[in-house]
């Protein structure tokens, strides 16, 4: 019989794989998003470097926790102890970042709408997409037709009665010397895509409080570990029922 409980070490690297799975899946996201991690910088954003490092460490300590389980060593439980500790610090740390970076974007949206919309101008893949967004969501531009310049898209063709994602379209004329549709949207589509980004700061706020909450959880159980193994230790390798725990 093992120094630790069957069941709670069966348990605790069960949650150890889970997380190990987690973090190859955050790392296969940074490579997913890291196209548009300029974008995401200009407006206040935080640098898509720290999913890197957090995606490495879920795994990292997952890996870690397995580890010390199998073995039953005190020194090496010890060590995962000092990450559950660590991390729920941190995860508390980057939650209230996540936070404050929500609010910073925000204003970013809200005062430097035009000068990011000439960013998105200069990029192909990032003027296609607010093509699309102006399609959904029935806007123009990022803080306005400007953005556009003098030959405003089919998308931003505005047509009264049609409700988008801000109720009823509110249209306007097409200013003179400007090709495109006599009839454009009025709005911007600034709140529309903040409305996507907010959604991610909430996920991201969510997965670091759930997670400084996890590795409390970890924290303990891992305590627990520890104390039966230096109980067996002390018993000279015999088993100790579990009435006490």
């Amino acid at each position: 019989m093992g120094k630790i409980n069957g069941c709670i070490k069966c348990l605790f690297i069960f949650f150890n794989v889970l997380f190990a799975i987690l973090g190859c899946m955050l790392m296969f996201a940074a490579v997913k998003v890291s196209a548009y991690s300029l974008m995401f910088s200009e407006i206040g954003g935080p640098n898509l470097v720290w999913i890197w490092v957090f995606a490495i460490g879920v795994l990292g300590i997952s890996i870690l926790g397995i580890v010390a389980a199998c073995c039953e060593k005190e020194l090496i439980l010890k060590v995962f102890a000092g990450f559950m500790g660590v991390g729920m610090i941190i995860m508390l740390i980057f939650g209230i970042i996540v936070v404050v970076a929500r609010n910073e974007v925000k204003k970013g949206f809200d005062s430097t709408a035009s000068e990011f919309g000439k960013i998105i101008m200069n990029h192909n893949e990032l003027r296609d997409m607010l093509d699309s967004f102006q399609q959904s969501g029935h806007c123009c531009g990022l803080g306005g037709f400007a953005d556009w310049g003098d030959k405003i898209p089919v998308s931003c063709e505005c047509s009264s009665g049609v409700y988008g994602s801000f109720g009823e379209s509110t249209c306007k004329q097409k200013p003179q010397g400007i090709s495109g549709p006599d009839q454009i949207y009025a709005k911007g589509c600034g709140e529309f895509i903040f409305m996507y980004i907010d959604i991610l700061f909430q996920v991201s706020m969510g997965f670091c409080f759930g997670f400084a909450v996890t590795a409390l959880l970890g924290l303990l159980i891992t305590i627990l570990m520890i104390h039966q193994v230096k109980r067996y230790d002390s018993s000279g390798g015999t088993s100790i029922a579990m009435k006490g725990y």
